[in-house]
């Protein structure tokens, strides 16, 4: 009947006909999508595509309560939105270490080795493939269907685009194959081929449009549009490389390269130039291919990503902050250019720190304009003998931020000066230190000192804290310079001055209710990233996570650095004891809260916000969840870097030494002083054989 029913007027049809007619279109859709994007075999007329969708769009009009989760009108033509919804990726979508030299490399070999307590001559096969230079994206699927994209985001939450990446033709609505997984997340790269850029751009400049720079930032913006029929006209492709969660499907594939292959059967696009290397040597030869023929390529790549291929030992070498052990980005060398240092400025960040920055009369490297690069710090400018007007080489390397690598002495001028690091801050006045010890000189004006004032605001709304969307470091200057803001909980008082933001110069009613609505949304957050945003030093995105799982209230925190001020106290050995935090983050954390305009601070903010508890990560069936472990001595079976992250992923606490706290001392040969504490505080001690039957083996 469905097929009769295609010449009968929506507004004719029954209820049970439009169903039916729906689903024929939708498969009928889907089918023709599949042979123009995937098959390069289109079967019918762009016309007659589009009347297929035209009649979807008009039953759907008439009968709007059966419109189908894979309707055709939800992948393309929905109206652009008021912006993207965040969404939690299921697991973090992690970033890589990088390696620029093939001494790099050799180390990443070296540290496998020494983690799984591998011999020189055991054999280490790494799946390498090309590093696309483009946009990250998860999707998710359910029962074979695709349901949700993403952005990467910030790893752990990224933007909702899962209607403009259904556009993109390498994106399989359906996976292939029988018994699909119930559940299937994986990652890859979105990005633009240099054929397509240049055709883009060719008509975008016939049309007086701002032209894009790069195809990774045509591919990015071409991602994020707000109107998915944006993204549909512009021709994106993509790579299938990672996998997030999944309801087990992928349990039985052993190595990374039948992960490939699978990814490969379910209609996925994986990059052909992928390879297995049995040892170093081939996948250095590798990365030197791939190098050589890089400008033949018909898409940009900034290296060589190398995967350890046995899916066993990945699981075993787990992660390190929020990089796998198990990869590699080993980058291409570094672009260089030759340019103009103009002039040499001082900024001061939001811990003090006075850094000079170069600016650089504008030059395009590896296809971004640079006009400023970082010089570090005085040592630094000394031993390159660094002088405004200098003739200097710029170099790039990925996302690295630009830096002045050398002077071209023979094209000095003859009134160039040596440079001198002030003594004073540039910004107030304050004088300008310079420890023993360290390489940086520092203003002692602390929260009188507006740079570091707004440095402060600048980072607190940043991506990695409170990601408030559309309050960019411009907007923050002007707020503070205007005295709207002066401190954090300022605001979130904003809404208070709705009127008087109106009426600034480049706000309308309707971006200031974006931002005040964007402010509403991060009233409440994670305690890893309040804490990440009050700015302390040393203190990044990795240890404020040490320090929520530690502590897991705001409360409990502010109890115990109160108690820590006292540097013989059990609170600041407490501190010191946890893994990845030293004396000296230890010293600047209980510094922070010992400082009572930092405290007065605090108590402004929570008035306004909620700090979210962290959440006590359990593992279900592990019998060390929430515990605290510490390993002593060498252990026969592992090395102690696997043991401590394999507590870790079964959700226990590791920590450097014995204390009242400690609920596990795990003993291996040659223990020391650490097993005699254990038994004078009661800690139970188990011996590495008892520790793995603890855990299941």
């Amino acid at each position: 009947m469905a097929k009769g029913t295609a010449k009968i007027a929506p507004d004719k049809l029954s209820a049970a006909d439009a169903k039916a007619e729906l689903e024929r279109l939708a498969g009928e859709i889907a089918r023709h999508d599949q042979l123009y994007h995937q098959d390069d075999a289109p079967e019918i007329s762009d016309a007659d595509y589009d009347a297929l969708r035209q009649r979807n769009a008009a039953i759907e009009q008439r009968f709007p309560k059966l419109v189908r989760a894979d309707s055709p009108s939800l992948t393309i033509g929905a109206a652009p939105a008021a912006g993207f919804a965040k969404v939690a990726h299921r697991r973090p979508m992690l970033s890589l270490e990088n390696g620029f030299t093939e001494e790099d490399v050799a180390d990443f070999f070296a540290r496998i080795r020494r983690f799984l307590k591998l011999g020189p001559d055991d054999p280490i096969e790494i799946v390498a493939e090309p590093k696309i230079d483009g946009a990250s994206a998860s999707l998710t699927y359910e029962n074979g269907q695709y349901r949700f994209g993403a952005t990467r985001g910030d790893g752990s939450v990224g933007e909702d685009v899962t209607r403009n990446i259904a556009t993109i033709g390498d994106v399989p609505q359906k996976l292939k194959g029988r018994n699909p997984p119930a559940l299937l997340e994986l990652r890859g790269e979105v990005y633009m081929t240099r054929q397509d850029f240049i055709a883009m751009n060719e008509r975008r400049a016939a049309a007086g449009e701002p032209l894009f720079a790069n195809p990774r930032n045509a591919g990015a913006g071409s991602l994020r549009q707000l109107d998915p029929q944006v993204t549909m006209s512009r021709p994106l492709h993509f790579f299938a490389y990672s996998e997030g969660e999944s309801d087990g499907a992928l349990d039985r594939v052993r190595t990374q390269w039948e992960f490939l292959e699978q990814l490969r059967a379910w209609g996925f696009a994986v990059n052909p130039l992928a390879r297995r290397c049995a040892t170093p040597e081939e996948a250095l030869a590798y990365h030197r291919e791939l190098a050589a023929k890089r400008a033949t390529l018909p898409y940009d790549i900034d290296g060589v990503v190398y995967k350890v291929n046995r899916r066993d030992w990945q699981q075993r070498l787990g992660l390190v902050s929020r990089a796998p052990r198990w990869a590699l980005a080993h980058k291409f060398p570094a672009e260089q250019a030759e340019t103009i240092l103009e002039k040499i400025d001082i900024q001061v960040g939001r811990t003090g720190a006075l850094t000079p920055v170069a600016h650089l009369k504008p030059i395009n490297v590896g296809g971004v304009v640079v006009a400023r690069a970082t010089l570090h710090n005085e040592d630094e400018i000394a031993r390159k003998d660094i002088r405004e007007g200098d003739s200097v080489i710029i170099q790039r390397a990925g996302d690295v931020i630009p830096q002045v690598v050398q002077v071209v002495l023979a094209k000095r001028p003859k009134n160039a000066r040596k440079f001198k690091m002030p003594e004073i801050c540039p910004v107030c006045g304050s004088h300008a230190i310079r420890e023993p010890g360290e390489a940086v000189r520092r203003c002692t004006g602390g929260l009188i000192c507006p740079a570091q004032a707004v440095e402060r605001l600048k980072h607190f709304v940043s991506r990695g804290a409170f990601d408030i969307e559309g309050f960019g470091a411009k907007h923050i200057q002007a707020f503070w310079e205007d005295k709207l803001i002066q401190s954090p909980a300022d605001i979130f008082r904003l809404h208070k001055r709705r009127d008087e933001i109106e009426e600034r110069e480049g706000w309308g009613k309707q971006s200031v209710g974006k931002l005040l609505a964007a402010i509403e949304q991060r009233r409440a957050i994670a305690l890893d990233r309040f804490i990440y945003a009050l700015g302390i030093r040393q203190v990044g995105e990795a240890t404020a996570k040490l320090l929520a799982r530690n502590y897991q209230s705001l409360k409990a925190l502010r109890v115990a650095m109160k108690e820590a001020q006292d540097e013989e106290s059990e609170a600041f050995r407490e501190l010191d004891n946890i893994e990845g935090i030293g004396p000296s983050m230890a010293a600047d954390i209980v510094g922070f809260f010992g400082e009572p305009h930092n405290l007065e601070a605090l108590d402004d903010l929570t008035s306004e916000i909620e700090v979210e508890d962290a959440k006590l990560r359990t593992v279900s069936g592990s019998k060390v969840s929430g515990r605290t472990v510490v390993f002593t001595g060498t252990l026969e079976t592992m090395t102690r870097d696997e043991a401590k992250a394999r507590a870790e992923t079964l959700g226990a606490k590791v920590a450097g030494s014995v204390s009242k706290k400690t609920d596990y001392l795990v003993v291996g040969a040659d223990a020391g002083s650490k097993a005699k504490k254990a038994a004078e505080l009661g800690v139970t001690t188990l011996t590495e054989q008892e520790w793995l039957t603890l855990i299941g083996g």
